[in-house]
């Protein structure tokens, strides 16, 4: 029996590039991993139901606790059973400590060694985040993963800067490890310093010295060239524990996802998906299309020929294309629908190709496919 709530099993290595076939045990059941996270900013991944995740197998989704502490109240949540009560989910979930979107209000918050003050993007009221507050609310959510509170910085960044914030980092998650009460969750650490090399690796060091059930790597794709944050991946993840969970924050575009697979990462998440479809904006196997554009007016094929997803089955793009122009909101959840079943399949398919040892090949035909660069990627 393992000391910790959410454990890693290894699974295959992919003799090709590395890349690791995996399982993530929690409370709430297991989850193939490389495995994207579909986003629940507030207790709900937008337009979707939890039967409809379910349905194109979303093992695990996230939630954020900024937007929930504002928004009913985590004591709400708590009352109600926590979030899988709250919003009939029964599969894994994890939150986030609120930091990025605390750190995000830059010209509405202030941080000092306590934590960050911040005014609410509601309504203008002051609030404090700290590393006891962000494991008191995490507490009361009760998601089984939940993440410490760490200060992210942006980019570009100067180096004695990120040097400061990621030991300060450091010590708030020592403050977080104080503050967790439940034996059910497992506090995951996350791992900053930007871009420097040397910054990564000294945070890498310090975060899992700690004894965690696992680590995430926080404070890339903030606008940082790709090539930037692949080459970080790089040098940061052969640092990180083998038997623990890798989680990479904040990433969810097809070529991250298959290259951050390659570099060793387990878990990622983004609003990208749902972001893009509420725009009218889907992903294909041969790239972007926009299909509220004109040209998709009388075009009857599906959104994408090869999926297999509940929108391509039974609707054209003209149907679809209709229903946004006219404020139907059937439309965008139907691209919204799309979206998420094509990353949480690219996944499989990133899985399948670490089975049969040939990640990389798969990397080259989706990139060709899809159109992306021939250069990306390691």
């Amino acid at each position: 029996m393992s000391k910790y709530p959410v454990t890693y099993e290894l699974i295959k290595t992919c003799a090709q590039t590395g890349a690791r076939l995996g399982r993530v045990h929690t409370p709430h059941g297991s989850f193939d991993t490389p495995a994207f996270m579909p986003v629940g900013t507030q207790a709900t991944v937008k337009g979707m139901s939890p039967r409809e995740l379910e349905e194109m197998d979303a093992g695990i989704i996230l939630s954020n606790t900024y937007h929930l502490y504002l928004r009913p109240g985590h004591d709400i949540v708590k009352k109600a059973g926590g979030l899988h009560s709250f919003m009939n989910w029964n599969r894994p979930i994890l939150t986030d400590s609120g930091g990025f979107q605390v750190f995000s209000l830059s010209d509405r918050r202030k941080i000092t060694e306590e934590g960050a003050m911040f005014k609410s993007h509601i309504d203008g009221s002051k609030h404090m985040f700290s590393p006891e507050k962000a494991m008191e609310i995490q507490n009361d959510l009760g998601a089984d993963i939940i993440m410490a509170f760490d200060e992210c910085i942006p980019y570009p960044c100067k180096h004695d800067y990120a040097d400061n914030s990621l030991k300060r980092t450091t010590r708030w998650l020592e403050r977080c490890i104080v503050s967790h009460k439940r034996e059910d969750q497992a506090l995951f650490g996350i791992i900053q310093g930007g871009t420097f090399r040397d910054l990564r690796e000294k945070s890498a060091k310090q975060i899992t010295s700690f004894d965690l059930p696992g680590y995430a790597i926080g404070g890339l794709s903030v606008g940082e060239p790709k090539d930037e944050m692949y080459e970080t991946l790089d040098y940061t993840v052969p640092i990180m524990p083998a038997d623990k969970p890798r989680y990479l924050m904040g990433v969810g575009s097809p070529d991250c996802l298959i290259e951050g697979s390659m570099r060793g990462i387990d878990m990622f998440d983004c609003v990208l998906p749902t972001r893009i479809g509420r725009n009218g904006t889907v992903m294909t196997s041969r790239g972007r299309l926009i299909v509220r554009d004109a040209g998709n007016a009388d075009k009857f094929e599906p959104m994408d020929p090869e999926c297999s997803c509940y929108a391509c089955q039974n609707f054209s793009r003209a149907y679809i294309r209709h229903l946004i122009k006219a404020n139907e909101m059937l439309g965008l959840r139907l691209t919204t629908w799309h979206n998420l079943h094509f990353l949480l399949d690219l996944m499989k398919q990133i899985r399948e190709a670490i089975i049969r040892d040939r990640l990389g090949d798969f990397r080259d035909e989706f990139f060709k496919k899809y159109g992306y660069a021939s250069n990306l990627g390691g």
